[in-house]
């Protein structure tokens, strides 16, 4: 049986429901996946999910740091190379290279405690990390301690804000998951040392249901406010301050709107004192952290569903948003046009311009209006009509590119086709399409691959890491 470790951020974590979802594809599969979590579980609600066996690196005793400190010592000539590069090489700062060195000893750390998770006296293989943050680091130590390989998700903000050592942990991981194609090509081109076969893309997903959409309002109705919704922790790189001062030229343009904002964070103290600077205190809502099961009444009140970050990778909420047929407002950057394709899935603002938004917003509000009242020019009434092709063409394109189901199917088979040796079968194969594929093996006619799974299976070329 192949094992795994699975190591997030934190875990459980309501905000990050695809970790769970990939663990869950992982075990159906037969495969066994010890979780870990490099922070312990946040609110209430997480603690209580969490799995019995969960390895969380803060809840570490004096016994395994001993262990951890003997390790490192047996087993230095391992990350020999990984010390050179904390110490003597490249441009970090003395922070990040004190922080790499503590780093190294929770790696230790983890790799203590894999040890003591075997099955059936199976230990683990093969480590895997979601995120480029510091758990990275620890999952990389980890495995050149434990003699293993590692693999790693890159999102958004821990490639393009925070990527520190990640020519490191690119160099070192035996493949790298990301979430976009603009990620892969800002992966190739950051870090030409990559091959490209190593870089993968690995869409998110949500639920399609078939629930034909709600809209906020019925057709002929009278629009009441104009309601905005924005979801996502409030933290400095969402930029909820962007969108309430937004909502300050939209109150000065007259439009009665709402605006409400779901998530919890650093940043809420801030935020309420600038909702009151605007006197805005009618307008906006800030409503801390909404249960998952009661989101649904949320989107079917929007109208429109903002998003202002600053970076993203391909965020869950707008594709849940559009799995509703919500229209959607979104900045061009990063991976998001793969998602919001302009004025066709949703509609894009140039980012960090406050005057572009509020112009798409006063648009989408004037083509909601002329839907809802009196025609009185037949382009007016096309154009707003076209509001309902954009609904529905947003949720065939989460159907099609952004499917839970069909996009955690992909994962699990790239994933299997890279850890597993060729000699592991698992219950989901098909002995039948062995047979019929063996022969074609054979004659040596095997078509080119472009998922990289060939040139992955060849051994690892030496570098100034090994030792």
């Amino acid at each position: 049986m192949l094992t795994v470790a699975y190591l997030a951020n934190q875990f459980p974590s309501a905000v990050e429901p695809y970790v769970g979802e990939e663990i869950g594809e992982l075990r159906a599969r037969g495969v066994q996946v010890v979780t870990g979590s490099v922070r312990k579980p946040g609110d209430r609600i997480d603690r209580e999910i969490q799995p019995p066996d969960l390895v969380v690196l803060p809840a570490i005793t004096a016994g395994v740091a001993i262990q951890a400190a003997r390790l490192l010592w047996q087993r230095r000539n391992r990350i020999s190379g990984l010390m050179r590069r904390v110490l003597v090489q490249g441009t970090e700062g003395p922070f990040e290279r004190l922080k790499a060195l503590l780093h190294t000893f929770l790696g230790a750390i983890y790799a203590v405690l894999l040890r003591g998770h075997s099955v059936d006296h199976i230990h683990v293989q093969h480590i895997h990390v979601q995120h480029g943050y510091f758990g990275s680091w620890v999952a990389m130590t980890a495995a050149r301690l434990l003699g293993i390989e590692f693999s790693m998700t890159l999102h958004g903000s821990d490639l393009l804000l925070h990527g520190t050592y990640l020519d490191v942990k690119l160099a070192q991981c035996k493949f790298c998951r990301t979430v976009s194609e603009y990620n892969r090509r800002y992966i190739l081109e950051r870090y030409p040392h990559v091959s490209p076969e190593k870089v993968l893309v690995s869409r998110l997903g949500v639920a399609v249901d078939e629930v034909a959409p709600h809209r906020a309002g019925g057709e002929g109705e009278p629009r009441g406010r104009f309601t905005l919704l924005a979801v996502g922790r409030l933290h400095e790189v969402k930029d909820h301050a962007f969108l309430i001062r937004a909502c300050a030229e939209l109150e000065e343009n007259g439009v009665p709107f709402e605006c409400l904002i779901a998530g919890d964070g650093p940043e809420r103290r801030r935020l309420r004192s600038l909702i009151r600077t605007h006197s805005l205190e009618e307008r906006v809502t800030l409503l801390g952290h909404v249960a998952r099961e009661q989101m649904s009444s949320l989107y079917d009140r929007a109208d429109v569903v903002v998003l202002t970050s600053r970076s993203e990778g391909i965020p869950l909420v707008l594709m849940e948003a559009m799995a509703r047929g919500k229209i959607v407002l979104a900045p061009a950057i990063t991976g998001i046009p793969e998602l919001v394709i302009a004025g066709r899935t949703g509609f894009l603002y140039e980012g960090g311009s406050q005057q572009d938004f509020v112009d798409r917003l006063l648009f989408i509000y004037s083509l909601m209006q002329a839907a809802d009242g009196p025609r009185l020019h037949p382009y007016i009434l096309s154009a707003a009509r076209d509001l309902d092709w954009v609904r529905h063409a947003a949720r065939l394109q989460v159907r099609h590119s952004f499917h839970r189901a069909k996009n955690l199917k992909i994962f699990g088979d790239q994933f299997l086709q890279r850890v597993t040796p060729r000699t592991t079968r698992f219950p989901h194969e098909n002995p039948v399409l062995q047979q019929i594929q063996l022969p074609v093996q054979r004659n040596g006619s095997v078509p080119v691959r472009t998922d990289g799974a060939d040139a992955l299976a060849g051994t690892r070329s030496r570098s100034f890491f090994d030792d």
